[in-house]
C-alpha cells in the first residue's frame, strides 16, 4: 500500500471540486413576460411541425407561482430549429427538453446544482457503489474548467501517469466517432463520454497551467475499489494503523467496522493515521458518523440553509476517541472529508498534514425527478465547522505542509512525518 499511495501522490490534487458547470446551449433565454396560454405559446410562429410539437409534449401548464412567464422565445427558438434545422432525426424531442432544464439549473450560476438525466445519474450511483467501468479519474472544476479531482490508485488514468489538477480541455473515442471540447461541459456529460465498455479506448487531451497540452490514451477497464483500507506500520515505538479512505460511498461504513474492530482487537496499536488525501467526499451522513468514531460527543458541523441552522451532533460512542490520531488531507481532499478533518481539527485539536484542501462547503440534496430516473441535484445549504468556520472555496489549510517527493518511489514522506507527529504525542 505504501507504493500504491506513492503512486497516487505522484498524479497530485483533486475536486469535486467545482463539481458540475453544465450548460446545453440548445435553449438560450427564458424571458419574463405576459401570460400566455400553451396555445398561444406554439401558435407565436409557423411552423409545418407545429402539430407533431404539441402531440410529443405532455403536461405543459406552468404551475400557478410561473404564470406570468413569457416562453414565446423558448417556443420560438423550438418551432425555429424544426422549420430550419437541415437534419431532422437529429431533433429528439426528450433530449431538448433535458437540455432546457440543464440550461435553467446552469443559470444559476451554481456548478453543483444540476439537473441529471437517467443515464447520467445512474452512472453517479455507480460511482458510490464503487463498481463501474471507466479509467479511474474523479472529475471536476478549477477555475471553472472541466479537470482531474484525483486518478484512483492502480487503474489506467494513474498508470498512464495522470495528474491530479490537470484540466480536461478534449475527449476523443475513435469507436463512438466523437471528438469535443470540453468548454461548458458538465461533469455529468463528461462522465458519459470517458466511460464505456471495457477495453475500448479513450483519449484525453490534459493540461497543467502554463504547460502544453498532451494527448494520453487510456484503455477502459470494470473499477472495482473498496472505500477504506488498513495498514499497519511497525514502527520502534510502536504499531501505527494506517487507514487509508478513499471517499464515502454507500459501502463505506460497513467497510469502516470492520477496520475498527481490527484497530480494537489488536492491542499494540498505538495510534491511527486517517488518510484522506485526494477523497472527494460523498455522503454527509457517512461523514459524520465515521467523525463520531473519534470524539466524546459534541457537534460534528452544523448545515446553515436559507431559513436556518440545523447541528449535527456526534452519531456512535466515539471508539477510537483515546487514540492519538493524525490527519492526512491534500488539494484532492473535498467535501465529507474537510468535514471529518475540519471536525477532528476544531474537536481534538487534530493536526492535520500535506497540504490544503479543496474547499467544497457546500450541500447537496440528491433529489429524484419525475418517473425515469432522472435527478436534480439542488445546493441548499452551506456547512460550517465546529468552530463556525466556512471553508467555501478557500480550504483548510494544514498545520504542517508536506509535499511528496516525486523521486523517491518507495517513500510516502507525508506518512512518515504522521508517524513521527504520532509517536511525538504518546
Amino acid at each position: 500500500m505504501r507504493e500504491n499511495w506513492k503512486n497516487k501522490a505522484r498524479a497530485g490534487y483533486w475536486l469535486i471540486t467545482h463539481l458540475l458547470v453544465g450548460v446545453l446551449t440548445l435553449i438560450i433565454g427564458i424571458k419574463l413576460g405576459t401570460n400566455l396560454t400553451f396555445q398561444q405559446l406554439i401558435g407565436l410562429t409557423t411552423s409545418a411541425y407545429n402539430a407533431n410539437q404539441a402531440e410529443r409534449l405532455i403536461r405543459t401548464e406552468p404551475p400557478i407561482t410561473q404564470e406570468n412567464v413569457d416562453f414565446s422565445l423558448f417556443w420560438e427558438t423550438w418551432n425555429r430549429l424544426e422549420r430550419d434545422y437541415y437534419d431532422l432525426t437529429k431533433l429528439d424531442a426528450q433530449k431538448m427538453v433535458y437540455g432546457a432544464i440543464a440550461g435553467m439549473t446552469s443559470a444559476i450560476g451554481d456548478p453543483y446544482t444540476v439537473f441529471l438525466t437517467p443515464e447520467t445519474k445512474k452512472r453517479l450511483d455507480e460511482d458510490l457503489q464503487g463498481e463501474f467501468g471507466g479509467v479511474g479519474i474523479q472529475l471536476g472544476y478549477r477555475d471553472n474548467q472541466l479537470a482531474v479531482i484525483a486518478p484512483l490508485k492502480d487503474h489506467p488514468a494513474q498508470k498512464a501517469g495522470v495528474k491530479a489538477g490537470e484540466y480536461i480541455l478534449k475527449i476523443k473515442d475513435k469507436l463512438k466517432d466523437i471528438e469535443v471540447d470540453t468548454i461548458g461541459m458538465s461533469a455529468e456529460e463528461a462522465v458519459n463520454l470517458i466511460r464505456g465498455q471495457k477495453g475500448t479506448a479513450v483519449t484525453l487531451t490534459l493540461a497543467l497551467p502554463n504547460e502544453d497540452p498532451r494527448d494520453v490514451e487510456l484503455v477502459r477497464e470494470i473499477i472495482e475499489i473498496p472505500s477504506v483500507e488498513l495498514e499497519i506500520i511497525e514502527g520502534e515505538n510502536g504499531r501505527v494503523a494506517h487507514v487509508v479512505l478513499s471517499r464515502f460511498g454507500d459501502k463505506t461504513m460497513v467497510e469502516w467496522e470492520k477496520i475498527v474492530n481490527s484497530i480494537l482487537q489488536d492491542k499494540s496499536i498505538v495510534g491511527i493515521i486517517l488518510d484522506m488525501r485526494n477523497n472527494p467526499g460523498g455522503y454527509l451522513e457517512a461523514g459524520i458518523d465515521l467523525a463520531s468514531e473519534f470524539v466524546d460527543g459534541g457537534i460534528i458541523v452544523s448545515q446553515q440553509g436559507r431559513q436556518s441552522t440545523q447541528h449535527y451532533r456526534a452519531t456512535r460512542q466515539g471508539r477510537l476517541q483515546n487514540y492519538p490520531v493524525v490527519v492526512l488531507v491534500n488539494k484532492g481532499s473535498a467535501s465529507a472529508s474537510e468535514i471529518v478533518a475540519g471536525a477532528l481539527r476544531d474537536r481534538r485539536n487534530t493536526v492535520l498534514i500535506g497540504e490544503q484542501t479543496f474547499g467544497k462547503g457546500t450541500v447537496q440534496d440528491a433529489q429524484k425527478i419525475g418517473n425515469n430516473g432522472a435527478g436534480l441535484n439542488i445546493t441548499i445549504a452551506r456547512w460550517l465547522l465546529p468552530s463556525g468556520q466556512s471553508i467555501q472555496d478557500s480550504g483548510l489549510p494544514v498545520d504542517i505542509e508536506v509535499v511528496d517527493d516525486l523521486a523517491s518511489e518507495d517513500r510516502d514522506e507525508a506518512v512518515e512525518k504522521a508517524q513521527e507527529e504520532l509517536y511525538n504525542r504518546l
